[in-house]
C-alpha cells in the first residue's frame, strides 16, 4: 500500500516518529512515536494546511512510502464516537490508537480523515516490530502555494 507524507524539509528523512511522541496528537499520546500519513497527496496537504499557521509557507518535503498490505487495522466511523471530529480531539482517540500501538498486531491504523470524513489517514506505529517494512520509495521537494494559507 502506498501512503503520503508531507512534511518539513528538514525532517523529512525522519519517519521515526520522534516529532509524534514529543507533542501528541488526535491519535497519539505524548512519548508515543506513531507516523500520520495520508491515503492520497491532497489529504497529506490538508492536514498539513490544518496545522500550519496563517501566512506561513514553510519549506515542505513529500514522502511516498509503502506499507505492507497485510499489517493494516480499519477504524470505521462508526466505531467512534459522536464527537471524533472534535477539536481539540476527544482523549478516547489517542487512548484507541494507544491500545493498537501496545497490542503491535498491525503496522499501519487506517482512520478517518476529520477533515474529508470520505479520506483515509494511516498511523504508522514505529513501535512495531516490523516497521523495518515501511519504506520510502520517493522523497521530492513539495511546492507549497502560499495562498493556501490566507
Amino acid at each position: 500500500m502506498i501512503v503520503y507524507r508531507i512534511t518539513g524539509n528538514k525532517y523529512a528523512k525522519d519517519i521515526s516518529g520522534s516529532a509524534a511522541a514529543t507533542f501528541g496528537g488526535r491519535w497519539n499520546k505524548k512519548g508515543t512515536p506513531v507516523l500520520y500519513t495520508g491515503e492520497s497527496k491532497e489529504i497529506a496537504l490538508l492536514e498539513i494546511i490544518v496545522h500550519t499557521p496563517p501566512m506561513l509557507a514553510p519549506n515542505l518535503d513529500i514522502l511516498t512510502l509503502e506499507i505492507p498490505d497485510d499489517s493494516i487495522t480499519v477504524i470505521e466511523k462508526n466505531q467512534l464516537p459522536p464527537n471524533w471530529i472534535d477539536y481539540p480531539a476527544p482523549t478516547i482517540l489517542s487512548e484507541i490508537a494507544e491500545r493498537w500501538v501496545s497490542a503491535q498486531k498491525t503496522i499501519a491504523l487506517k482512520v478517518p480523515s476529520c477533515i474529508i470524513r470520505s479520506a483515509h489517514n494511516y498511523i504508522l506505529n514505529c513501535r512495531h516490530p516490523e516497521y523495518n517494512k515501511v519504506k520510502i520509495i520517493a522523497h521530492k521537494e513539495f511546492h507549497f502555494d502560499s495562498r493556501l494559507t490566507k
